[in-house]
């Protein structure tokens, strides 16, 4: 069979996915715009902090850049480079270049001949003195010996540090350059200035080389390829020492226009502990340099803002759907109110408009169910009484089965009383006190067992309710009592197994049940070799039931269906009325209770009377006779 699918749960199912529908959607369009107007903020502050800080670097280069010119101001300098072997001219261009590199606080002041050999210099007492050394190799020397302002950022060859170098060709009242001034500056403070204020930037020179940054890490990258001739060109003047210049690599880079850069570092830069951060790039040019300042701005926060924007328009949407639906199921009730009003009110002016035709016929069929409920209710009175003659008569019956027994059993007490009386009478008249004392304790009990068996009979006769509580082993006793002239004929083996209960249900109907049941049972084992009955007793959760089975031939099957139809019996003759079990069913139900039969494998009968336990005594009592 082909699965198929129904319409309405195809409805149920897409429903619920074209409502989320809106709500992604509305979240994905909130977190785009957020995210985009995040950018466009940063962006803003971005070129702010660009400008400030092009203008520190600017600033700090600046107020450097007289330096070198100054120098060709000195004559000291002049006569030095016109007798460069002029031991006490170059001490006194020695301490006075000294003092201008401190006064001026760069790294390092210093002075070249034509053929770029250093005469003169500030840290002319140092070990690693650039005193005599030849930096004709350098750019910024053949820049300013060329009557150009020399401008370089390297390391220095004899310290190894990193510096910005001004360069000034030092020219005579002709023009002719008779030498160069050189001042080298530190710059390193503006990475102490990004550190402190946690901004990250960095600087690249022309060759795409990060000179300055926040991050350590990036010092010294290239930010692109460098080519075999740039690094043989690099390595001849000497600009990056020996640094391997290693390729700074981007694991992303997204253009979001107008210069901005969406850009992702490998190898966890620049941040070690978030290297899948995301940056805004930013970059400006420098005035009066070819050096390149870069703004990164991290966008977790933007992210974080975008997405919790995005969250809020998707609640927001997923509440509007909300109160649309319930907006539209108040609206259909409304609407389905009023159709419903205006249904009643045309059925009241419909009603309205019949009530008087329909008045006579109403009041004639009240009348007659009037007449009908007091029919019904005397015939339940009459119903209920015939049941009660019924049950009556289903106890006359069996004290009819049981009087010629009864009589029986009350002539030999009665007999043996007249006998022991007139003895009795003679063993006074001898004098005979204790004889005749014993014979009158024979004859009460004697009168004390025929009370028995009246008051049995009388109280089985009485009529009784369904109300009250009854003991289980004196319902069994007193049903053995009054079967007592029939026990003696058959003398069946009784086994009793069942506890000392009390069980919902008057004494008298208690007994009345068990009379039917074991007489029933005396009836069917009366042929048997070796009679045995069994009347046992179990607990069934919160119900007892009590059990009487004989080991006669059974029930026949084509008799199982009818044994509790009422006037149904099999035994012959006039032996059974067929009241016994109905009544003894009906008496069960009564209280609540079932009566029912079974028939064991091993043959017989097997009677249940279930019914609702009240109260349960710890002890058994367990007797075979």
């Amino acid at each position: 069979m082909p699965f198929t699918v129904k319409p309405r749960s195809t409805t149920r199912l897409l429903l619920p996915l074209l409502l989320l529908l809106p709500v992604f959607a509305c979240g994905y369009v909130a977190f785009i715009a957020s995210e985009q107007a995040g950018i466009d903020r940063l962006a803003e502050t971005g070129e702010r902090q660009l400008e400030l800080n092009a203008r520190a670097v600017e600033s700090e280069i600046s107020k450097y850049i007289y330096l070198p010119s100054l120098l060709e101001l000195d004559d000291g300098i002049r006569r030095l480079l016109n007798a460069p072997d002029d031991l006490e001219q170059q001490r006194q261009v020695n301490r006075y270049l000294q003092g201008l590199n401190e006064r001026g606080g760069s790294l390092a002041v210093y002075v070249l001949d034509r053929a770029g050999q250093v005469v003169a210099t500030s840290n002319w007492l140092a070990p690693d003195s650039y005193m005599g050394e030849d930096l004709s190799f350098r750019p910024y020397y053949q820049e300013a010996i060329a009557g150009l302002p020399g401008r370089f950022y390297g390391i220095g060859s004899t310290r190894g540090e990193a510096g910005y170098y001004l360069a000034h060709g030092l020219a005579d009242a002709q023009g002719h350059i008779y030498g160069v001034a050189v001042v080298k500056v530190r710059l390193d403070t503006l990475e102490e200035r990004w550190s402190r204020a946690q901004v990250k930037a960095y600087i690249s020179d022309e060759n795409g080389v990060i000179i300055l940054s926040s991050d350590p890490a990036m010092r010294l990258k290239s930010l692109r390829p460098l080519s075999l001739a740039t690094r043989e060109r690099l390595a001849n003047s000497q600009q990056y020492s020996w640094w391997r210049l290693d390729e700074l690599r981007l694991r992303a880079r997204d253009s979001l226009g107008d210069g901005l850069e969406q850009v992702r570092y490998d190898s966890g830069l620049p941040d070690p502990v978030a290297s899948d951060v995301d940056y805004l790039s930013q970059s400006l040019q420098l005035d009066d340099t070819p050096w390149h300042l870069t703004l990164l701005t991290p966008l977790q926060e933007v992210r974080r803002n975008a997405l919790s924007n995005a969250m809020l328009a998707a609640a927001a949407c997923a509440l509007l759907i909300v109160l649309l639906i319930v907006w539209n199921q108040r609206r259909k009730v409304i609407t389905t109110r009023l159709d419903a009003r205006e249904a009643l009110e045309r059925a009241n002016r419909e009603l309205e408009l019949r009530i008087d035709v329909r008045t006579a016929d109403l009041c004639a069929t009240n009348e007659r169910l009037k007449a009908e409920i007091r029919e019904r209710l005397q015939a339940e009175q009459t119903l209920r009484m015939a049941q009660d003659e019924l049950v009556r008569a289903g106890k006359l019956a069996v004290i009819g089965q049981m009087s010629t027994n009864l009589a029986h059993e009350i002539n030999q007490p009665l007999a043996a009383l007249r006998t022991l009386s007139a003895n009795a009478v003679r063993f006074l008249q001898r004098g005979a006190i204790d004889t005749a004392s014993a014979n009158l304790e024979s004859i009460s009990e004697l009168v004390d067992r025929v009370g028995k068996i009246t008051g049995s009979l009388r109280a089985f006769a009485r009529g009784t309710d369904d109300t009250g509580h009854a003991q289980l082993h004196t319902a069994i006793e007193t049903s053995l009592l009054m079967l007592h002239p029939r026990l003696e004929t058959v003398r069946p083996l009784i086994e009793r197994d069942y506890d000392q209960v009390e069980l919902p249900i008057d004494q008298t109907r208690l007994e009345q049940i068990l009379v039917n049941l074991i007489a029933n049972a005396l009836d069917a084992v009366r042929e048997q070799q070796a009679p045995r009955l069994w009347l046992t007793g179990r607990q069934r959760g919160d119900e007892y039931a009590v059990e009487v089975r004989d080991n006669g031939p059974g029930v026949p099957p084509q008799a199982r269906d009818h044994l509790f139809e009422l006037f149904y019996t099999t035994k012959p003759g006039d032996a059974g009325l067929g009241l016994g079990l109905t009544l003894s069913a009906s008496l069960a139900a009564a209280a609540n209770g079932t009566l029912t039969v079974t028939h064991p494998p091993e043959g017989g009968a097997a009677f249940v009377l279930t019914l609702p336990r009240s109260t349960q005594c710890s002890s058994p009592d367990s007797r075979a006779s």
